[in-house]
């Protein structure tokens, strides 16, 4: 007997609330041949179908209400730590920020089936000001798409067993060093390519104080804030003569960029990865020169370094103060 179905038999709905409360919480112990094992088993009625999808559901949403909390109270640390710890910081919580900036409901809605987007949503959407009980039904629709795929595709193996028992015979004895192998070689695959990356910009790399001098010396330079909205609303604040854009709008307008000036990207990422892919994307454009700043804006905030306010975030923030006061 394939082990999962072997310690689902033995503990049941409690290991299985459990096995997905842990990985929800980002510890990467894969639920999904737990689930997979539970559907099956409910074809054979060892396991009801019901209460595996009760337990999973409770635990899914108990792990994303923490998170949810956390980044409501925590977010831009929690969002600073998950940066360093992620394998590709740039592809996971850039492009969480900046999905669920456009598509709220439906980035909640499909996080769980997106590697590293299912523990990045639920802080961000604390961390964005998304009410609680909205944040609940579409995170709710979310897992119960993701619990409820994983059960089905399950029961389905589970009624194929029937016919063909030596099909669990070949799956409990490969499945789980197939499972490790896959797992490795995407860790190793994503590891490879984040230092082919650093590697090209290592070399580039703007220390802050020499950034400062340039400044103090009346130095030609294009300073570039890549940090999300988000970002910028919660602290609205950028360097002396920063200009806002998203890696994708700064790629677009290319040709603003004076060809005669040193040309500083920074984003809130310690790692500094949103600089450097922007970098090494405008490179392949034909822009030349480019920095990314050391340490970011987090850095060169804690340096003590002068900063300019960002006008548009302010307003938009004075403007709502106003109408919540005259609301009063």
């Amino acid at each position: 007997m394939a082990l999962p179905e072997h310690i689902l038999l033995t503990y049941g709905y409690i290991l299985l609330f459990a096995w997905v409360l842990v990985e929800q919480c980002g510890i990467p112990l894969p639920a999904t041949p737990v689930l997979l094992a539970a559907g099956a088993l409910s074809a054979e009625n060892e396991l009801s179908i019901s209460f595996s999808f009760l337990a999973a559901f409770v635990a899914t949403l108990i792990a994303d209400s923490s998170w949810f909390f956390i980044g409501r109270n925590y977010g831009h640390y929690v969002l600073r730590i998950l940066c360093k710890l992620s394998i590709e910081p740039t592809t996971c919580v850039r492009t969480t920020q900046d999905s669920f900036t456009r598509r709220r409901a439906v980035t909640l809605m499909i996080a769980k089936f997106v590697p590293g987007l299912s523990t990045l949503a639920p802080p961000i959407a604390g961390k964005s000001g998304m009410a609680y009980r909205r944040f609940l039904v579409f995170d709710g629709i979310g897992a119960t798409l993701w619990v409820g795929a994983l059960l089905i595709a399950g029961r389905l193996f589970g009624d194929l067993l029937r016919h063909n028992p030596k099909i669990l015979d070949w799956a409990g004895n490969f499945s789980g060093a197939l499972l490790g192998l896959g797992i490795a070689g995407f860790i190793v695959a994503r590891y490879i390519r984040r230092r082919m990356i650093l590697r090209q910009w290592a070399q580039a790399r703007l220390e802050p104080h020499e950034l400062k001098s340039w400044l103090d010396a009346g130095e030609r330079v294009y300073i570039v804030d890549l940090r999300s909205r988000a970002d910028l609303e919660e602290d609205p604040y950028t360097l002396p003569g920063a200009h806002h854009h998203s890696p994708q709008s700064l790629a677009e307008h290319r040709d603003e960029i004076p060809a005669d000036h040193e040309i500083v990207l920074y984003c809130d990422c310690p790692s500094e990865a949103t600089a450097a892919k922007t970098a090494l994307t405008l490179h392949r454009l034909g822009i030349e020169g480019m920095r990314p700043l050391r340490g970011g804006y987090g850095e060169w905030k804690r340096l003590g370094f002068p900063l300019e306010a960002f006008e548009p975030v302010l307003q938009i923030q004075t403007a709502g103060l106003t109408q919540i006061q005259q609301s009063a």
